[in-house]
C-alpha cells in the first residue's frame, strides 16, 4: 500500500504521465475487508485518540490546544475557551470513551466562561464551540452545556448588526463590540446549522432569523452566472475578490445550503443550493484526462483562472454524495485520493494540471476522510475502507509524536509543525472511526453533521420541537 511514496522522487514529467494514464496509479484496493479487520482499525483509531487526548491532559489541560512538539499549551485568545475539550467531547461519546468524556464534560461545566473581554472570530467559535456544545448536549442531556450554548449565542448576536445583515468577523464577548468588515461566503453562510438548532431547542427564533438573513443577503449578491466570489465587504455588500471556487473561504457555504435544506426543511436553502450547484458544475467542474477536479473561475465571466485543488476542497465529494450525485462524488474522491498519494499525504493546495504542490502544509485536515466515510455509507464499496487505512497509516507514519499528532509544514519534506488543532479530535479522528465502526455506532440518516463534524439530530430540528 505504501509503494506510492516512491513516486514522489521521480521526475515531474514522468509522474504526470503516470497519473494521466487511463488506469489510476494510486487506485485504492477493492478487496473486501472483514468485520474483524474493520473492528481492529476502529480500535486503532480509538487508541490514537486516547494517545492525543492524554498528551493534551498532561501538557495543556484547561487550555485550548496542545503544541505537540514543544509540549506547551496554546490558547487562541487572552483566555482559554477549552476548544479541544469542547471539540473532542462528542467524538469521545461516539467512541464510547465514557471516562474521558466525563472528565472533559466536568471541565467544561466547571470552567468554561464566555464572559470575557476579548474579541473572538465568529466562524470558528460558531462551528467549534457552539456546534460542539449543542451536539454534546443532545448526546448527554447535560443542561449546563445547553446553557453555555445559549449564553454564547446571545453574546455572538451582535455580529449580525451590519448594514447588510451579513456578520462582522469578530465580536467582543463581554461588550458586544464588533470589527472586521472583510469577510467571505464561508464565514457568512456557515452559521445557520448552529444558530438554527439553537433556535429550535431554546425556542428563541431570533437565532434562526439572524443567520438565515445573512445567508439570503449573500445569495442576493451572486453574479449573473450564479457564482459567488471569495471576498466581500459586509457593510457595503460589495465584492472584494471575485474568484469563484469550492476552496476555503467559500467551501462550507455550499455545504450549509444543502444541509440546512435537509435539517430544517428550509425551502429557500433548497432553492439556493440547486441554483448554486448548477453553476458550480457548469463553471468550476474541470474534467481532465486523469479524472474530475474542481478549479477556480472569475465569478462574472466564468473564465477559468487557476487549476488549484486542495485538502479543503476534498469536502465536496461528501456534499455531492449527500445530494445524490454519486457519480461525480466517486470521481472527485478518486482525484482527491491521487492528490493524497502524490506526496504520501495531501497538501493544502495542489495544481492538478501541472501536478505540482502549491502549498505543502498539512494541518491534520479531515475533509478527504469525511468524503470517504460518506461514500462508504452510500456505496458500501470497500475501496473507501482501503482509502481510510491509507489515511490512518500516513497519519501515524508522518504526524504521530510522543504526545499526540503534529501538523506538517510541508508534505514533501514531512517536516512537522508544532500544532494539533482541535478539529483533529472533532473531525479527522471521528470520521476515521466512523468509517470502520459498525453503522449502528451513529445513525447517519438521523443526524446532519456541521462543518466541524458535530452531529445535529434531525428530530430536534423541526419547528414542532421548539419548547
Amino acid at each position: 500500500m505504501n509503494l506510492h511514496r516512491s513516486f514522489c522522487y521521480l521526475a515531474l514529467g514522468f509522474v504526470a504521465s503516470c497519473v494521466l494514464s487511463s488506469t489510476p496509479v494510486h487506485a485504492a484496493s477493492t478487496a473486501p475487508m472483514t468485520d474483524a479487520q474493520k473492528a481492529a482499525l476502529a480500535r486503532q483509531v480509538r487508541e490514537e485518540l486516547l494517545h492525543a487526548w492524554n498528551g493534551y491532559k498532561q501538557y495543556a489541560w484547561g487550555h485550548d490546544a496542545l503544541k505537540p512538539l514543544s509540549k506547551q499549551p496554546h490558547d487562541w485568545y487572552e483566555h482559554s475557551l477549552l476548544m479541544t475539550p469542547v471539540d473532542a467531547l462528542d467524538t469521545m461519546l461516539v467512541m464510547g470513551l465514557t471516562e474521558q468524556a466525563d472528565e472533559a464534560r466536568k471541565l467544561i461545566d466547571e470552567k468554561l466562561d464566555f464572559d470575557q473581554d476579548m474579541y473572538v472570530k465568529d466562524f470558528e467559535i460558531t462551528i467549534r464551540m457552539l456546534g460542539g456544545l449543542l451536539s454534546s448536549y443532545q448526546m448527554t442531556g447535560d443542561k449546563r452545556l445547553l446553557a453555555l450554548a445559549d449564553d454564547l449565542g446571545r453574546r455572538m448576536l451582535p455580529i449580525f448588526d451590519s448594514p447588510t445583515g451579513m456578520p462582522y468577523e469578530y465580536v467582543n464577548l463581554h461588550t458586544g463590540a464588533v470589527k472586521g468588515v472583510e469577510s467571505n461566503p464561508a464565514e457568512i453562510g456557515s452559521l445557520l446549522l448552529e444558530y438554527g438548532m439553537l433556535a429550535r431547542i431554546t425556542g428563541k427564533p431570533i437565532y434562526y432569523e439572524k443567520a438565515k438573513r445573512a445567508m439570503i443577503e449573500l445569495d442576493k449578491r451572486r453574479s449573473k452566472l450564479g457564482l459567488v466570489g471569495v471576498g466581500i465587504n459586509v457593510e457595503t455588500g460589495k465584492w472584494t475578490n471575485g474568484t469563484a471556487g469550492i476552496m476555503g473561504g467559500i467551501d462550507s457555504y455550499y455545504e450549509y445550503l444543502l444541509k440546512c435544506a435537509i435539517l430544517f426543511g428550509d425551502k429557500d436553502c433548497e432553492r439556493i443550493w440547486k441554483e448554486n450547484i448548477a453553476a458550480i458544475n457548469k463553471y468550476l467542474a474541470d474534467q481532465r484526462p486523469d479524472g474530475l477536479w474542481y478549479g477556480q473561475a472569475n465569478m462574472e465571466t466564468g473564465q477559468r483562472t487557476t487549476t488549484y485543488y486542495g485538502a479543503l476542497d476534498a469536502f465536496f465529494p461528501a456534499v455531492l454524495a449527500l445530494d445524490g450525485d454519486r457519480d461525480r462524488a466517486v470521481r472527485l474522491e478518486d482525484s482527491s485520493y491521487r492528490m493524497w498519494n502524490f506526496a504520501g499525504i495531501e497538501p493544502d493546495r495542489f495544481d492538478y494540471v501541472k501536478m505540482q504542490v502549491v502549498n505543502g502544509e498539512y494541518p491534520l485536515r479531515p475533509e478527504i476522510v469525511e468524503s470517504a466515510y460518506y461514500l462508504y455509507h452510500y456505496t458500501h464499496d470497500p475501496k473507501y475502507l482501503a482509502m481510510g487505512q491509507t489515511f490512518l497509516e500516513s497519519l501515524v507514519k508522518y504526524c504521530r509524536t510522543d504526545t499526540g499528532f503534529a501538523a506538517l509544514s510541508d508534505v514533501r519534506t514531512k517536516k512537522k509543525d508544532d500544532s494539533m488543532e482541535s478539529f483533529f479530535f472533532a473531525e479527522t479522528l471521528k470520521y476515521l472511526y466512523l468509517l470502520f465502526a459498525p453503522p449502528s455506532t451513529l445513525d447517519f440518516d438521523a443526524i446532519v453533521f456541521n462543518t466541524e463534524a458535530h452531529p445535529m439530530k434531525r428530530s430536534l430540528a423541526t419547528p414542532a420541537a421548539v419548547r
